[in-house]
């Protein structure tokens, strides 16, 4: 968005995507031809909404008036003195309406679908945040949707699953392939593609065919822009670290965006599921190759034959074989560190957070205080971290309370 961009060095345009959706080699946009025009419709209505001063000020109002942004930057004071290291910061993405950044790109998004003249969103969901913020959006601004989501995260998250009926939306649980992320997304582009005259793709993450990673990043970088000003006038100064969950990788962008000039390092946590050696992971940046995957170039865990691998993670949001382009970019670039944390280590994150902060994050989000409690450690009393605490953990407290007999 147009939104006033901090002063950046070390050339920011080297992360940037170029005219065709390209961040490096990675991204541009690999579709059927009887979806290439409706995603070049879409391409060329967000091109001239990002310059619509009436588009912006509508969408920056929402932020504020009903998102309720800013979202505060909290210093975790337990959780510091637990670490013994660097002081904690929590972005606290957790206390916007619906529960979770997704709410900010999903405003955008129905918003661009209403000045469009669609009449239904459709999207994909995993951890039901995307599918409750987009059945949200779309209440609030009178249009229809259809929220498709794979059967083992259906039962996974029931409580989310009822908050999109009760917002309206149309739930459609995909029970093919191995009944999660990849498969939602397969099986709400196979519905688009029969109906894009009427429905606008609502696309959950930075990933997907230009403009979708770029767009889905510029509605979330409102995230780096509030923390990096926030810290400067807490700390006088910038902090020294970075960290955040990938799966698809958007609450990270959002983060990361604001500080890629700066002398700052970046993490982006993936999930090692129940161990990287044992295949029941979804570490795309870690262990993924490059291939094609839903329009995109990217980074993709994949069989021999070039198809989607298995994945795993405790956590619904991140169970997905591939990764936002621009991530990709960064890694190849040296921009940004992506590491992994297990199910072991998240569950154990999501307990101390909330038993020294009174706070129960999503397990998205744990994975990256997960890795955060690490750093800290490793780091002295002088420096200074911010963890995104992307969301909260009400979807996951009956999974949660299984896995651990409470």
């Amino acid at each position: 968005m147009n939104t006033p961009q901090p002063a950046l060095e070390n050339n920011q345009e080297n992360y940037a995507a170029n005219a065709d959706g390209y961040f490096g080699t990675y991204g541009g946009s690999y579709l059927p031809d009887f979806l290439i025009n409706p995603i070049a419709e879409v391409a060329a209505a967000y091109a001239e909404a990002r310059q619509d001063p009436k588009f912006i000020e509508e969408y920056q109002a929402l932020l504020k008036q009903y998102v309720g942004r800013p979202s505060l930057l909290y210093p975790a004071e337990r959780l510091t003195a637990h670490c013994g290291g660097a002081r904690i910061y929590l972005k606290r993405e957790d206390l916007n309406h619906t529960g979770a950044h997704k709410i900010n790109h999903c405003l955008g998004e129905a918003l661009l679908a209403k000045h469009m003249g669609k009449t239904t969103l459709i999207a994909e969901t995993g951890a039901g945040q995307h599918g409750v913020a987009l059945a949200t959006a779309a209440a609030l601004v009178g249009l229809k949707c259809e929220i498709h989501m794979g059967r083992i995260d259906v039962e996974k998250q029931h409580p989310n699953v009822m908050r999109m009926k009760l917002l309206g939306a149309t739930v459609v649980p995909v029970d093919f392939g191995g009944r999660s992320l990849k498969e939602a997304v397969d099986s709400a582009f196979a519905r688009y593609a029969e109906n894009y005259q009427e429905m606008f793709f609502a696309i959950g993450s930075v990933v997907g065919p230009n403009p979708y990673p770029t767009m889905v990043r510029d509605f979330q970088s409102i995230i780096g822009i509030e923390a990096r000003a926030q810290h400067l006038e807490t700390e006088g100064k910038l902090p020294d670290a970075l960290v955040a969950c990938v799966g698809g990788g958007s609450n990270a962008m959002g983060l990361f965006n604001a500080f890629l000039g700066d002398d700052v390092q970046i993490y982006g946590v993936e999930p090692a599921g129940k161990g990287l050696h044992t295949g029941e992971h979804a570490a795309t940046m870690t262990l993924g190759t490059d291939g094609v995957l839903h329009g995109m170039f990217t980074k993709v865990l994949q069989s021999e034959d070039g198809e989607p691998a298995p994945v795993h993670s405790i956590a619904s949001g991140l169970d997905y074989p591939g990764v936002g382009p621009q991530h990709a970019h960064l890694q190849q670039m040296q921009r940004v560190n992506y590491v992994s944390v297990d199910d072991a280590q998240t569950l154990d994150a999501f307990q101390t957070l909330c038993r020294l902060e009174g706070i129960i994050p999503a397990l998205e989000s744990s994975h990256a205080v997960a890795y955060g409690m690490q750093l800290a450690s490793q780091l002295s009393p002088e420096q200074t971290i911010i963890i995104n605490l992307s969301g909260r953990g009400d979807k996951d407290v009956d999974y949660v309370g299984g896995v651990l007999g409470i």
